[in-house]
Formats: structure tokens, C-alpha cells, sequence
């Protein structure tokens, strides 16, 4: 039996990067550096995400964001329809800033995109290691796939890595980036995850991990500092979980999605319904 892989499909880079739990951390680093824009955070705040049920939300945003890698291409259009749909309903004025704010706004949806790739191709070379500089521009190529799926043009996409992260380091030179209400609202949300957060033993460490690799100006506005002993730990952390990452069993090392294609793959008969899958599985991290 065949099975429809999706646009990207187990020989992608997207799948090897995105299929680690390792790297799946770094979207706390994401999440943090998004917050950090007035703009894409007044957007959150419309929507009630840090008001009600704020691990929750964030949890089905995140399979949303997994299925375009993972699922069909018709979950992972679905997928995206549905983001897309629900970015229609949130613009207005920021209070902070006083400039408008719209989700559609193609600049905010490359900067939301350009902080997800940074951080996952980030935390692969600090927790996994396998790619080289060809394969990390391969991965930058295939997600432009995703980020036109989000409606994002191509030709505004920078067409390499290191033009990405200047791209990006852009924000801060500007002054443009700044800690607001939401986004320390976000702060707290890692900082002392909710009771009913899946994650919430490991959240701690993760939140350190991520606050540690942000650049040091966004650091210095969220009030985290990196003192040469805490910087020192966080080496040696990221160099333990590179050396126990082979060791760990598939269900530790790998995201559900990742998981349920190699139970198919070796005939194993898995519910067809991977909304259901990913939510059992992928938000538990394989637990």
C-alpha cells in the first residue's frame, strides 16, 4: 500500500529537521523571538491566545504547523486554509505602538516564518548535528514551500541562510523589537508552564535553553541575563543531548507524525485519523 507523503516526503531535509524532538524545542526560542515584534504579538493579543487556555492554543497551532511538514497534501492544505482563515479576522491598531497590525501583513508572516527556520535549523546543529552548510540552505529552499502556503511571496523570501538571519538581525538594528505586556506574557507562559501543559517536566529546561540562545539584545529586553557560568552549563547541556540523542528509543527521539510513518512504513496498521494521532502522540512528545 502507498500513502500520499505530502509535499515534502521522508527524503527531504524537512523531515529529517523537523522529525527530532531536540529541534522541536527550539520553537520555544521561535515563539519568544515572535513575541518580541509589537506587531505580531498585538495579533496574538486579539485573539485571547495568553488569556484562555494559553498552553492549549499554542499546542493546535503547532500541529497545524506540523501537518504542513508531515501530512498529506491535502491535510497539509487544509492546514494551511486553516491559518490562513483565521489570519483574515486579525488586524487593528497596536496600543503600544500606535501602527496597524494585520495578520495577512506579508512582512509579519516572513518574520514569523524566518524565526521558525532560524531556530530549527539553530537547535538541529546544536542537538543533532547532521546537516552541513548545503543541507541547511536545502531546508531554507523547501520551507519557502510552507511560507507561500502561508502567503508569503517567494521573491520576498531572502534566498539564503545567512541573508535570512541578516534579514532578521534587521529588526533589532532598527529598533523595532521591543518586550511588551504580551510578550512578557509569553515570558511567564515558559517560565512557569500551567498545570495541564503535557511538556510541563521538561518546559523548564527547554524555556532556559531557549531564552539562552536568543541574541543578547533580545535577552537583555526580556531581563534574562547569561552569566559565563550560566552560559557554560547551557554548552555542556546542548553537548549531552547530542550524545544521548542516538541513544534514546524512537518514541523519546522522534515527533509522533515521524513516528506513524515508520509504523506504516513497516506495515503496522495505524489509525488513518492523524489529527487524532498527533494529539495523543505529538503534543506528549511520543510519551
Amino acid at each position: 500500500m502507498t500513502f500520499d507523503l505530502g509535499y515534502f516526503g521522508p527524503d527531504s531535509v524537512s523531515w529529517r529537521v523537523h522529525r527530532e524532538v531536540t529541534v522541536l524545542f527550539g520553537g520555544a526560542r521561535a515563539l519568544l523571538m515572535q513575541a518580541a515584534h509589537p506587531l505580531v504579538v498585538a495579533g496574538a493579543n486579539q485573539t485571547g491566545m495568553y488569556e484562555r487556555d494559553p498552553w492549549k492554543r499554542l499546542q493546535r497551532t503547532l500541529v497545524l504547523t506540523y501537518t504542513v511538514t508531515f501530512g498529506s497534501k491535502a491535510q497539509a492544505d487544509a492546514a494551511a486554509e486553516k491559518i490562513n482563515l483565521v489570519h483574515t479576522r486579525i488586524n487593528g491598531i497596536d496600543p503600544v505602538t500606535g501602527k496597524r497590525y494585520d495578520a495577512l501583513d506579508p512582512v509579519l508572516l516572513l518574520y514569523v516564518h524566518a524565526c521558525l527556520v532560524d531556530s530549527a535549523l539553530l537547535f538541529e546543529e546544536l542537538t543533532v548535528g547532521a546537516l552541513d552548510d548545503a543541507g541547511r540552505e536545502r531546508f531554507h529552499r523547501e520551507q519557502m514551500l510552507a511560507a507561500e502556503m502561508m502567503l508569503i511571496p517567494r521573491d520576498m523570501i531572502p534566498p539564503t541562510i545567512p541573508a535570512l538571519r541578516a534579514w532578521l538581525a534587521d529588526f533589532e538594528d532598527r529598533g523595532e523589537l521591543m518586550v511588551t505586556e504580551g510578550a512578557r506574557r509569553v515570558y511567564e507562559l515558559f517560565l512557569d508552564p500551567p498545570e495541564e501543559a503535557e511538556w510541563r517536566p521538561v518546559l523548564r529546561g527547554v524555556s532556559r535553553l531557549a531564552f539562552g540562545t536568543l541574541s543578547p539584545l533580545l535577552r537583555q529586553m526580556y531581563g534574562v541575563p547569561m552569566s559565563p557560568a550560566k552560559k557554560a552549563a547551557m554548552t555542556a547541556t546542548f553537548a549531552g543531548i547530542r550524545v544521548a540523542r542516538p541513544l534514546l528509543p524512537p518514541k523519546l527521539r522522534y515527533i509522533a507524525p515521524y513516528q506513524e510513518w515508520l509504523l506504516r512504513s513497516r506495515g503496522v496498521d495505524v489509525d488513518s485519523d492523524v489529527e487524532q494521532v498527533r494529539r495523543s502522540l505529538g503534543i506528549r512528545l511520543g510519551s
